[in-house]
């Protein structure tokens, strides 16, 4: 097999880097007016696909009655993951990452690390990106993630238009974290049930409607210290087959 495992995530990441340039060339030719009116809009969907994920994924049908789910794990995640992220300062240190790559590379542009930081959480969370990279690690198929990148181009083109270059930056992200997932694809196969995976995208999805939020307004949620929340009920499944 000649294939190289980590092609989905190449091809997903050179979907944004294409989509930002393509960002940045109309970023001149759009009025300042109308780029204030499409995050706007760029805001309310990404509230939009949270909110359809949450539905998703915390809603089961029985007996014609739609009945909620994995809410206080969801909750637990949310508290235990923020209070991990905020003792790890992980927003402080991804805003100095951008400050330090915005001096190395885009002196002149404010907004490169609300770019980079808001782009990076957007194309990483989700499970789109976690069982594309597991699938293209153990199968060999890219399907997922090559689908993932054409949303996350036509994105990063939205993105970079109105953020700045920081949007291009935030592909190493994508490389980095879905690169990391791959290659541990054999491992974490067997941990991630359908049930996980439904807690796994609840958590993610309420994060996203965050980063919504905070398109649209101040004070700015420190989203990226929520982060290790996506991966609690991962943890969660660990401990309780561990006591079992």
């Amino acid at each position: 097999d000649d294939y190289m495992a980590g092609l989905g995530t190449v091809i997903n990441a050179a979907a944004i880097i294409l989509g930002a340039f393509i960002g940045l060339l109309l970023k001149k030719a759009i009025p300042e007016r109308m780029k204030k009116s499409i995050v706007q809009a760029l805001s309310l969907a990404t509230v939009a696909i949270g909110l359809i994920g949450v539905v998703t994924a915390a809603c089961t049908v029985k007996n014609g009655a739609v009945e909620s789910r994995y809410s206080l794990l969801m909750v637990i995640s949310i508290a235990a993951g923020t209070f991990i992220g905020a003792l790890c300062d992980i927003e402080a240190r991804l805003d100095r990452l951008g400050e330090i790559m915005q001096k190395k590379f885009a002196s002149g542009s404010s907004m490169f690390a609300e770019g980079f930081v808001t782009a990076s959480l957007v194309f990483c969370i989700g499970s789109m990106a976690i069982l594309g990279s597991l699938r293209d690690g153990i199968y060999h198929d890219p399907t997922i993630l090559i689908t993932k990148g054409m949303i996350d181009g036509v994105m990063s083109v939205i993105f970079a238009s109105t953020l700045g270059v920081g949007v291009v930056f935030s592909a190493a992200t994508v490389v980095l974290y879905q690169g990391i997932i791959t290659a541990c694809a054999s491992l974490l196969a067997p941990l991630l049930t359908e049930a996980v995976i439904a807690q796994l995208s609840l958590v993610g999805s309420i994060l996203i409607i965050g980063i919504g939020l905070n398109l649209l307004y101040e004070p700015k949620l420190k989203l990226a210290n929520m982060l290790p929340s996506v991966f609690v009920p991962l943890v969660w499944y660990i401990i309780r087959s561990v006591i079992k």
